[in-house]
C-alpha cells in the first residue's frame, strides 16, 4: 500500500468527530430510510448501476438492486404534456437514439438552461408517447464501451414506472428499496410552466410513498422547500456542488454559494428544512464538513463514486489507462472510515462488497 494511501486510511479511522454515531437527525423521520447500524452506510445506485448498464433504465435499476443497492436514483424532467420522466438531463441526445429518428430532426434546437446555452433535443419538446418511441444508449461510450451492448434495448421510463419497479424489486428481494428522485433544473422548468414539485408531490401521495420508500433531493433549496410545504413526510436531501451556487439563488440575485452552504452556519440553515446533504466527495477531504453536518443533525451522502482511474483520487489510481479500474475498494474504505451515512455510486456492487469488508 502506498504511504499516502495508508496515511489517508489511518486518518479517516482516527476521526471520531466525523462518525455517523455523532449524528442527531434534523427531523424525527430523517433516519427512517437508513440503517440504524452506523457502521452500515447506505449504498445508493446512481442512476441505477450506471457503471454497468445505460443509466436510468430498467436494467440499470434492476442490476443495482440485484447487487445490493438500498436506494435507486431517478432524475426527473418533464415532457411537453407534463409527465415526469427519468433522464439525467432534459437534453437527450447523449442518452437516447433521438438523433437517428428523422421524424424528430426539426426538434433540434438551442435552449438556455440555468443560464447556459445547450443545443440538442429536449424532453419538454416531446410528448410522452413520442419519447416512448426512443431507446436508451450509453452516455459515456468511450469510457464504458461494454455498456453499449445494451444500446437500443430500453425505453425512457416515467417516474411512475420507476416506483412500480422499486416495489416489484422490494417484493422480489424481501427488503424495502427506496426511490431517490432528484428535481432537475426546477427553476428553469417552472419558467416554462412545467413545475416539477406539484407532479412529484402528487406521485408521492398517489403511491403512498412513506419515509422508508422515498427521499427527495435537489441542488435548489427552493425546490426542496416547495416539497416541504406539501407536508409529505418524506426526508429531503440538499445536494451541493463544488463551484458557484444553486441556480434558484443565482437567478434571484442571492450571492450564497455552495461553499457558503457548507460552512457550519450554512449547514445549520440547511438543517432547518432538510435531513441530508449530498456533497461532492472531494468536499469532505481534509475539511470539517462531515463533522459540522453531523453536529447540525444532518446525514451525509457524498457523490459520485466510480471505479475508473480518471474518476479516482490520484493515490487510488492503478497502472493502465484512464478507463481502467483503479483501487475503488480503498476509496470506499476511506469514506466509510470517515463515517459517511451513504455513498452515491455508479458501481453499487463494489460499494456493497467494500461495506462487507
Amino acid at each position: 500500500m502506498h504511504l499516502r494511501r495508508r496515511s489517508l486510511l489511518l486518518a479517516a479511522a482516527a476521526a471520531p468527530a466525523a462518525t455517523a454515531a455523532t449524528a442527531v437527525p434534523a427531523r424525527a423521520h430523517a433516519t427512517e430510510p437508513a440503517s440504524k447500524n452506523t457502521r452500515h452506510p447506505l449504498v445508493i445506485g446512481h442512476r441505477g448501476a450506471a457503471g454497468w448498464r445505460p443509466e436510468h433504465t430498467a436494467v440499470s435499476y434492476t442490476y443495482a438492486v440485484q447487487t445490493g443497492a438500498d436506494w435507486i436514483e431517478p432524475d426527473l424532467v418533464p415532457t411537453k404534456d407534463h409527465v415526469l420522466v427519468v433522464r439525467h438531463e432534459n437534453e437527450i441526445s447523449q442518452t437516447t437514439d433521438v438523433a437517428s429518428h428523422p421524424e424528430f430532426a426539426d426538434r433540434r434546437t438551442t435552449r438556455t438552461v440555468d443560464g447556459r446555452p445547450v443545443t440538442g433535443w429536449f424532453t419538454e419538446d416531446f410528448t410522452l408517447a413520442e419519447l416512448k418511441t426512443l431507446r436508451a444508449v450509453e452516455r459515456l461510450p468511450l469510457v464504458r464501451n461494454r455498456n453499449t451492448v445494451f444500446d437500443g434495448r430500453e425505453e425512457v421510463l416515467t417516474f411512475q414506472e420507476v416506483v412500480d419497479l422499486a416495489r416489484r424489486l422490494s417484493r422480489t428481494y424481501g427488503r424495502t428499496i427506496a426511490v431517490f428522485p432528484e428535481t432537475k433544473h426546477p427553476t428553469y422548468f417552472r419558467s416554462l410552466g412545467l413545475p416539477l414539485e406539484p407532479k412529484l408531490a402528487a406521485a408521492i401521495r398517489r403511491n403512498r410513498l412513506g419515509r422508508r420508500e422515498c427521499v427527495v433531493q435537489s441542488f435548489e433549496p427552493t425546490s426542496l422547500k416547495r416539497i416541504a410545504a406539501e407536508r409529505l413526510g418524506v426526508p429531503l436531501w440538499q445536494a451541493l456542488g463544488t463551484t458557484g451556487g444553486p441556480y434558484d439563488l443565482v437567478s434571484s440575485g442571492d450571492p450564497t454559494t455552495y461553499q457558503d452552504m457548507m460552512t457550519a452556519a450554512g449547514l445549520a440553515r440547511i438543517a432547518e428544512y432538510a435531513d441530508w446533504i449530498g456533497p461532492d466527495k472531494s468536499s469532505l477531504a481534509g475539511t470539517p464538513v462531515l463533522a459540522d453536518a453531523h453536529a447540525a443533525g444532518l446525514r451525509v451522502g457524498p457523490y459520485t463514486f466510480r471505479a475508473e482511474n480518471q474518476f479516482l483520487p490520484v493515490e487510488f489510481r492503478r497502472d493502465g489507462g484512464a478507463n481502467d479500474f483503479g483501487d475503488a475498494f480503498a476509496e470506499y474504505a476511506l469514506y466509510y472510515g470517515m463515517g459517511v451515512d451513504a455513498v452515491v455510486t455508479d458501481f453499487p456492487d463494489l460499494a456493497v462488497m467494500a461495506r462487507r469488508g
